[in-house]
């Protein structure tokens, strides 16, 4: 516990004096000062409640007791650098070896999801004995110099930053908005020759390509669903160039998407990554995750000569946690529950897109949702002042929701996973309310009742970036 309490306005204060001005925050013109929080709910110093439909850190809910005890108690009996010998870290990898595919079978214990897709990279280079990387259009991959260059959702921002001669950028696979959408009759494929394209013309330069890294469901890039087989034709055409396929898990893993445990998993049995990375929901908010691969890529990068070791991953306290999220998670069945609660949100915000012409696509899997708004379904013009009028009227009736994607448009659903029915009634009633408002605002809908009977407030821009990128 802090030693000290601050009033709010002491904490912004002390913030502004010495946080790096670069560190945001949500919420930024009006931030929350949060002090607690218990399953899906978050607590200002107030007292006031707020759902939270942000963390998919939070992933078996904030402070599941179950995890915090085992926490706890391994605190109180041993944390040690990762280089002793301990049970934890063998017993924690092969629980979590048996969520996944065979293959998969060697891990590295890292502590953060940039650390994991750092480490990936390394992997693949080694293998390959090459640097080039494929990435996707507005991919988000982590904060360190190596994954800001595979991640063009930074990059658009640093326009005057010269790219990386071993990075290359193919479209994301968006069935909505993109090159190839849904009326194409074979999206997966269209998108997966661009990625060949672009290994042609690396091999054609004298290059060759390491690897080809994709959030399994890009997150930050607007809650983007790849095709089925889109996947499986990649991985085809970069390991026919002696690269490898990287499966970014660290938003959608650990059963988000309901009907399997990995993202990845959508795309059909038949697909299985060369190298999978994972964080955020591994340890409910504790700091860790992981790179999975298999023995042969293991033992390519072991033939480098260089010692691999981690000083925090994988140690005894960050192993009991992951333990324990793994127990609750099966205990619970929250797999199933992000199934039935993702069908019955996906449902309730279909029926509000009938209603509303600001909604111009509602997609997801599990409690993974996206709902992109636009001001014209022809032209799909982003609407992006009003996703963040959205988002912060939204925060008004204590409901907390992010905004993302390349136009920030795009409403992003990723809650803990104990996420109820009674709050998806909850939070697409209040949508409801504020969509009318601001369709009747702007002149989309010239007809109907006010929401609440209430004056509609002009809509404002708001200055503070409302995105999740972490």
């Amino acid at each position: 516990m802090c030693a000290e309490k601050l009033d709010k306005k002491q904490t912004i204060d002390l913030r502004k004096k010495h946080i790096g001005p670069s560190c945001k925050i949500f919420f930024s013109d009006d931030p929350i000062k949060i002090v607690r929080a218990r399953g899906q709910y978050m607590y200002d110093e107030t007292g006031q409640r707020y759902l939270d439909c942000i963390n998919n850190v939070a992933h078996v809910g904030h402070c599941h007791p179950d995890v915090v005890k085992a926490g706890a108690q391994q605190m109180e009996l041993l944390n040690t650098n990762s280089r002793f010998l301990h049970d934890n870290l063998v017993l924690y990898a092969q629980k979590l070896q048996a969520t996944l595919p065979e293959e998969l079978s060697v891990f590295y214990f890292v502590n953060s999801g940039s650390e994991a897709n750092d480490l990936a990279l390394r992997l693949a280079r080694q293998y390959a004995a090459s640097q080039d990387i494929i990435t996707l259009d507005n991919a988000y991959h982590g904060h360190v110099t190596s994954l800001i260059e595979i991640s063009p959702y930074k990059l658009h921002h640093l326009s005057d930053a010269p790219p990386s001669p071993f990075v290359h950028v193919a479209s994301s696979p968006d069935v909505y908005r993109g090159k190839y959408r849904r009326d194409h009759p074979d999206p997966a494929t269209a998108y997966a020759d661009e990625v060949r394209n672009i290994i042609e013309q690396v091999q054609k330069n004298g290059g060759k390509i390491a690897a080809f890294i994709a959030e399994s469901l890009q997150s930050c890039g607007g809650q983007v669903i790849p095709p089925a087989g889109y996947f499986q034709q990649v991985a085809q055409h970069v390991r026919g160039a002696g690269g490898l396929f990287i499966a970014d898990e660290v938003q959608v893993g650990f059963g988000r998407v309901g009907t399997h445990f990995w993202g990845f998993q959508l795309q059909g049995d038949d697909f299985v990554p060369d190298i999978v990375t994972m964080g955020k929901p591994i340890g409910n908010g504790h700091p860790m995750s992981c790179v999975v691969t298999s023995r042969k890529v293991a033992q390519t990068f072991m033939a480098s000569g260089m010692e691999y070791f981690n000083t925090f991953g994988g140690n005894p306290v960050s192993c009991a946690i992951g333990l324990a999220v793994l127990d609750v998670i099966v205990k619970e069945d929250l797999q199933t529950k992000a199934l039935q609660v993702g069908e019955y949100l996906t449902s309730q915000l279909e029926a509000q897109k009938e209603k509303h012409p600001l909604i111009g696509d509602v997609r997801g899997c599990g409690l993974f949702v996206g709902v992109e708004l636009v001001k014209d379904h022809l032209k799909l013009t982003p609407a992006t002042a009003e996703a963040q009028e959205v988002i912060y009227r939204l925060k008004e009736k204590q409901v907390l929701l992010s905004a993302d994607g390349p136009h920030r448009n795009v409403l992003k659903f990723k809650p803990p996973m104990c996420f109820s029915t009674e709050d998806v009634d909850f939070v697409v009633d209040k949508i409801d309310g504020i969509l009318t408002d601001i369709e009747v605002a702007t002149g989309m809908k010239t007809s109907g009742i006010l929401n609440d009977g209430k004056k509609v407030p002009p809509i404002i821009h708001h200055q503070g970036e409302l995105t999740h990128t972490s």
